[in-house]
């Protein structure tokens, strides 16, 4: 490359002498052309051999606060404060390029995802000290969506993933609270059969007859018929006939079996986040607050940590101002003996 530059210094030289200024334009084109040309040859170096799966936890993260664009918001945010000493729950963040892909092959993934995220999961299991899918050690995850732009409650998100037939010895045995385990397994049929096996899936329910409702209905028919305030106030035998009774009609409804394998109910969730980047809802929103369409999602797979383990455990949501009103002050709320989708649902 140096040698070529000065020939074309000498030329240039050569040309000012006799003042030709054809000359001059045929050169400058020559030079911008070299340049395009170089460009193009190093995007596809670039490609080759992409990451797309960081973890976090454990003092340590693949990310940082500035890799918002590749991250989301919640991904880069996770990895900081994991970096910076805060205890945040292991996990790992699945890059929003992933969900550009996904977009531009069919709703596929790249050939490396799946290593990638057993790989994570594995780095995830070993700080957490518990296992995914293990039968005597359970671990439990979420899986949670994060644009670079905040885009609240448009896009979906799947609770206790992890719980099934193998596991839920292996949890109240670790927990010793029965009755949270169902309550957690509950929850887990109620929002997979809808986000996953639903939303995801497709399939457009008539009015009032969507997974979800029909669900709700057979809870609240029971609340009803036992005099029961709150979901709390279920106790353990009940809840654990209820998850029955929620499987019989998610086949009923939905003509399929929810999945009992932790690692099906882990794709799908991740899938079902994906696809909610073109959800209605998420599509309207980004209309509104003009997000572009290109930036996609990412997604966060993250150790669960449970609110509904009794009195002394709870969940909430809190904000640096009121996002009410805007006011420069702290403000929160929160639930009781309760999960996420308690406070904002």
């Amino acid at each position: 490359m140096k040698k070529s530059k000065k020939t074309i210094q000498k030329k240039q030289t050569t040309k000012k002498a006799v003042k030709s200024k054809p000359a001059k334009k045929v050169l400058a084109k020559k030079i911008v052309t070299t340049k395009v040309k170089k460009q193009k040859t190093l995007v596809p170096k670039k490609v080759v051999g992409k990451k797309h799966v960081y973890f976090f936890g454990g003092g340590k993260a693949d990310g940082q606060a500035t890799m918002k664009n590749l991250l989301g918001g919640k991904g880069a945010n996770l990895a900081e404060m994991s970096l910076i000493g805060i205890s945040v729950p292991a996990g790992f963040t699945i890059s929003t390029d992933v969900c550009t892909y996904y977009y531009q092959n069919k709703r596929t993934y790249p050939a490396s995802l799946k290593q990638e995220v057993a790989s994570a999961m594995q780095k995830t299991e070993k700080v957490m000290g518990s296992v995914f899918g293990s039968p005597e050690n359970p671990l439990l995850i979420s899986v949670r969506s994060g644009a670079r732009s905040s885009m609240p409650g448009m896009m979906e998100t799947v609770l206790n993933v992890g719980l099934s037939s193998a596991t839920i010895a292996g949890m109240i045995a670790k927990t010793g609270n029965p009755r949270f385990v169902y309550d957690a397994y509950r929850r887990l049929i109620m929002m997979y059969s809808d986000v996953v096996m639903e939303k995801a899936a497709g399939v457009e329910p008539a009015e009032g007859m969507g997974i979800r409702v029909q669900l709700d209905r057979i809870l609240h028919q029971l609340k009803k018929a036992k005099n029961y305030a709150t979901d709390a106030d279920i106790p353990e035998d009940e809840l654990k006939q209820l998850c029955e009774q929620f499987k019989q009609k998610v086949r009923e409804v939905l003509g399929r079996d929810f999945p009992d394998d932790p690692y099906e109910q882990l794709w799908g969730g991740i899938g079902a986040v994906f696809s909610s980047w073109n959800g209605k809802r998420a599509i309207s929103y980004r209309r509104i607050e003009g997000i572009p369409d290109e930036w996609g999602t990412a997604v966060n797979v993250q150790t669960m940590v449970f609110g509904n383990m009794g009195e002394s455990s709870a969940t909430g949501v809190a904000f640096s101002r009121n996002p009410a009103t805007g006011e420069n002050k702290f403000y929160g709320e929160w639930l009781v003996n309760a999960q996420g989708e308690d406070v904002v649902a």
